[in-house]
């Protein structure tokens, strides 16, 4: 029998199995941050589209590093984040074996793109949905008041059921995201008037939000398709004279008991999972109504959006709000992502740090980007011949 000569840790955690796709393609927020009912009601949740990466240079102030007031350069994240629509909410009841849902409150007037996500077929669908619900709000409302009331006397959790704007971006869609967002701080009837109040309403990012904020990005990854073991587990390669292969697990087992156990690294599905990467540090939020100087800075001010030039690869061009995260954040270009309050309480100098840019990119990234606006490139080139004849 056969014994290895040095020991070694496995290769891959096996607290993300089973590795197979996902059911919940744009994210599912598992649970929300504590309850504190000393502050005002808020809500904890987000809605974002991933457009692409860019790099900054900023300022570090972080007393004692070694890098203190010195300049780094970080990758960054550029979500766009329409304002979301607030249409119901709904309450839950503690029980002993979890929540569960006591009653939901829709608002009279929903928009074509929340129906449509209740359609499998919307063209041939005779779009009745939600009519005669809204038929309740007839004289006066008893029928919904009665039902918040319920929520105010019974539910202990409050969340409000919200959808984006998908119309708004350029993404070929028209069925809208639908999530709910559980509303924290306030005792239950402050946060069902709260709730009540935005009905029909527009909730945007920084309403959400802070500059400086670490949030968690919630989503799906990037989907690779069926790989083998080195890949899918970081299994070490064979030797290069090995028969048959070498990137592959030399022993999966004993002969007995004479089964592979679930342990051992297997070829399979990579990718497209669900994951909940925490601690990213909100960089900058940029407002739609600034679009066009909403990437300058205090040390550079040359007047420019987010968006660089030819567009954010396989994206476009970004129209609406967005918000700017450190680092990566998973899945491929429009991918639907869930951003959610922290749910830790943060003391760390690296977490309470203040963000201080010195200077946002915004060349080309197709390709080695020179310029960083229109402008500046036709400064550089001078008159082009192609343009004299026009």
């Amino acid at each position: 029998m056969s014994h290895r000569k040095f020991e070694a840790p496995r290769c891959g955690s096996l607290g993300f199995l089973p590795k197979k796709r996902t059911k919940k393609h744009s994210g599912h927020i598992r649970s929300f941050p504590k309850d504190d009912a000393s502050k005002l009601p808020h809500l904890t949740a987000f809605r974002g589209y991933k457009a692409g990466m860019t790099h900054v240079v900023r300022g570090v102030d972080r007393p004692g590093a070694l890098m203190h007031k010195r300049e780094v350069v970080d990758a960054v994240s550029i979500l766009e984040t329409p304002p979301m629509m607030v249409v119901g909410v709904v309450g839950y009841v503690e029980t002993p074996r979890g929540l569960r849902t006591l009653t939901t409150v829709f608002a009279e007037h929903l928009s074509e793109e929340f129906k449509r996500r209740c359609y499998k077929n919307w063209f041939a669908s005779k779009r009745k949905a939600y009519t005669k619900y809204a038929k309740k709000y007839e004289n006066g409302g008893a029928d919904i008041q009665n039902d918040l009331d319920r929520i105010v006397k019974f539910c202990s959790v409050v969340r409000v059921i919200a959808h984006t704007q998908v119309k708004k971006l350029n993404l070929r869609l028209k069925k809208a995201h639908i999530m709910e967002i559980q509303v924290n701080g306030g005792d239950t009837k402050a946060k069902v008037d709260f709730a009540k109040a935005l009905f029909e309403k527009e909730v945007t990012v920084d309403s959400v939000f802070a500059k400086d904020e670490n949030i968690d990005v919630i989503g799906v990854t990037k989907g690779r398709g069926f790989e083998g073991v080195t890949t899918r587990w970081g299994v070490t390669r064979l030797p290069r004279k090995t028969h048959r292969g070498l990137r592959k697990v030399a022993c999966i087992g004993s002969w007995h008991p004479a089964r592979v156990s679930s342990t051992v690294p297997r070829a399979g599905q990579n990718g497209y999972f669900h994951r909940t990467e925490l601690n990213k540090k909100v960089y900058r939020i940029g407002k739609k109504a600034e679009n066009a100087t909403n990437a300058m800075t205090e040390a550079d001010i040359t007047e420019k959006g987010i968006t660089p030039m030819g567009g954010f690869v396989r994206y476009g061009e970004i129209n609406e709000d967005w918000i700017m995260l450190k680092g990566a954040v998973v899945g491929v270009k429009k991918r639907a992502l869930i951003l959610r309050k922290s749910m830790m309480n943060h003391s760390s100098r690296k977490h309470l740090e203040t963000i201080d840019l010195k200077f946002i990119d915004t060349s080309s990234k197709r390709g080695h980007g020179r310029f960083q606006t229109a402008d500046e490139k036709a400064k550089f080139l001078g008159p082009l011949a192609s343009k004299q004849n026009q």
